[in-house]
C-alpha cells in the first residue's frame, strides 16, 4: 500500500471513523484506520471518558477492534484524521501499541495524519525510534 489512491481511501476510512468519536470534553474527534496485507481494513475513533486518563484514543481502539479479530501481523498502513489546525500525529502510548501489533508481523508501516487540508507521511520507526517491544523481553 503505497500509491496515492491507497493513501486517499486509508485516510477517507479515518476521516468516516472520526464521525463516530465521542469527544464531548475536548471536542476533538479523532479517527484511525489500519491497513493489513490481506485487504482488511480496521478503523477506530477516540472515546472520551469524564475521567481522562480513562478515554481512548482512536488509534488504540482500532488496533483493539484489529487483535480482536485475529489480525496478529501485516500491518502495512495507518490513517490518522482529526479536524484540526494540522494533522495530529499519534501519542506516546498509541505509538506503542501501533509498534506492537507492527512488530508481530515485522513490518514498519507508513503513517498517514491527516486533517481537512494535508496529509503528513512518516514511518511508525520515525515516530518511535528504538521502541520497546516484544524482542526488549527476551
Amino acid at each position: 500500500m503505497s500509491d496515492d489512491s491507497d493513501r486517499d481511501e486509508l485516510v477517507v476510512a479515518a476521516r468516516h471513523a472520526q464521525e463516530d468519536a465521542y469527544a464531548p470534553y475536548s471536542g476533538l474527534g479523532v479517527g484511525a484506520a489500519l491497513s493489513f496485507a490481506d485487504g482488511t481494513v480496521v478503523t477506530g475513533s477516540n472515546v472520551e471518558n469524564a475521567s481522562y486518563g480513562l478515554s481512548l484514543c482512536a488509534e488504540t481502539v482500532a488496533v483493539a477492534k484489529a487483535m480482536g479479530e485475529g489480525h496478529r501481523g501485516g500491518l502495512q498502513a495507518v490513517a490518522v484524521f482529526a479536524a484540526a489546525a494540522k494533522p495530529v500525529t499519534p501519542c506516546g502510548r498509541c505509538r506503542q501499541v501501533l509498534n506492537e501489533l507492527a512488530a508481530l508481523g515485522d513490518t514498519d508501516p507508513i503513517v498517514w495524519c491527516a486533517n481537512d487540508s494535508d496529509v503528513v507521511a512518516t514511518r511508525l520507526s520515525a515516530l518511535l525510534p528504538q521502541a520497546f517491544g516484544p524482542d526488549s523481553l527476551s
